[in-house]
């Protein structure tokens, strides 16, 4: 069994530290290229929902415009209340 000395400890522990910046340098370079693309994603999303439901709207709006023709059932009658 092999003992890990002072010099392998501190190799370590500097392979750690170069790594976790090398992340955090890449993270800080292509985050934002990431995030707005996201963005934009959603944005084009919406738009297109927020469209297609003016679009629907806008067909229930001209289905409505058209009056239904009322049936003549019968005639009025008014009645008067007799004590």
């Amino acid at each position: 069994m092999q003992t890990a000395g002072f010099p392998q400890l501190v190799r370590s522990l500097l392979i750690l530290v170069i790594i976790y910046y090398v992340i955090k340098f890449l993270v800080r370079l292509f985050l934002p290229t990431i995030a707005k693309k996201v963005v934009e994603k959603a944005a084009k999303q919406y738009k297109e929902q927020n469209t297609n439901q003016q679009n629907a709207t806008n067909q229930d709006a001209v289905k409505q415009e058209k009056p239904s023709e009322t049936k003549k059932v019968g005639e009025y009658v008014d009645f008067e209340e007799v004590d």
